[in-house]
């Protein structure tokens, strides 16, 4: 279980007291999907970044726990193997496909690198390269579309096959109907994985046990989506505009 107690981050006591998160508090069963959804700078990406202690919750600004440890007490190398994350604009080495999915274990067989393609709906594309899976991709990944870079950063966090897997609005570049094909692939790939999701389209997160909706660094509303639409705050406004843009757009 994971467990986030009263979070308050300050982002520079120096210039102001603008608060990354205020009093956030969230408890995560072995196995959940959670997903959260804010305006940017409401806090989603520094909640994640503090969970796998790419910074560090300083004293005196609440707790993380994972099985009951304070994460703090946690090697940061053997944390950041038990907890898989993609980012928006992941990094990608100048090598071939096959290399940076395979890159994160020490022996990667071409099989699992391959089906960690095939659910991250990225296998169809790298085949229409005449290189294949040992296309180079350039530094940073400039030869790949941006949709294309997060689709093989997905595969490659599931070549590590992490009990945890966090999703930093990673699927923000690729179309609707490739997010639900993902989604599908690894509802069926990550049973009892623990899964945190970001992202601002509503049908990315809807199938959620738990979405959390942040303002300005606070909790402003937390439920599944059924109580969120029954609630009519933020969640049910945005849903409604998304709902009423996409339909706007088909009938054109």
């Amino acid at each position: 279980m994971i467990r986030l107690e009263n979070i308050t981050k300050i982002y520079n006591e120096k210039v102001d007291d603008t608060k990354a998160l205020d009093d956030v508090s969230l408890k995560i069963e072995d196995g959940e999907f959670i997903s959260v959804m804010g305006a940017s700078g409401s806090g989603k990406s520094t909640l994640v970044h503090l969970l796998n202690r790419l910074y560090d919750l300083p004293d005196g600004c609440g707790k993380i726990t994972i099985g009951g440890v304070d994460i703090r007490d946690i090697d940061r190398q053997y944390l950041r193997s038990q907890i898989g994350m993609v980012l928006q604009e992941p990094f990608l080495y100048s090598g071939s496909i096959k290399e940076n999915v395979g890159i994160t274990k020490e022996i990667s067989e071409f099989d699992d690198i391959r089906e960690a393609c095939e659910i991250a709906c990225v296998d169809s594309a790298i085949d229409s390269f005449t290189d294949g899976y040992e296309t180079i991709v350039g530094e940073r990944g400039v030869t790949l579309s941006g949709g294309q870079k997060q689709r093989v950063a997905i595969a490659r966090m599931l070549v590590e096959h992490t009990p945890v897997m966090i999703f930093d609005d990673s699927l923000s570049a690729v179309d609707a109907q490739t997010d639900a094909m993902i989604r599908e692939a690894l509802k069926k790939r990550m049973a009892g994985t623990t899964v945190i999701l970001i992202a601002h389209r509503i049908t990315t997160l809807m199938q959620a046990d738990c979405i959390m909706v942040l303002e300005d660094g606070a909790v402003a509303e937390m439920g599944s989506h059924e109580q969120l639409m029954e609630h009519h705050g933020i969640y049910r406004r945005i849903y409604d505009i998304q709902m009423n843009t996409q339909l706007d757009a088909d009938s054109v």
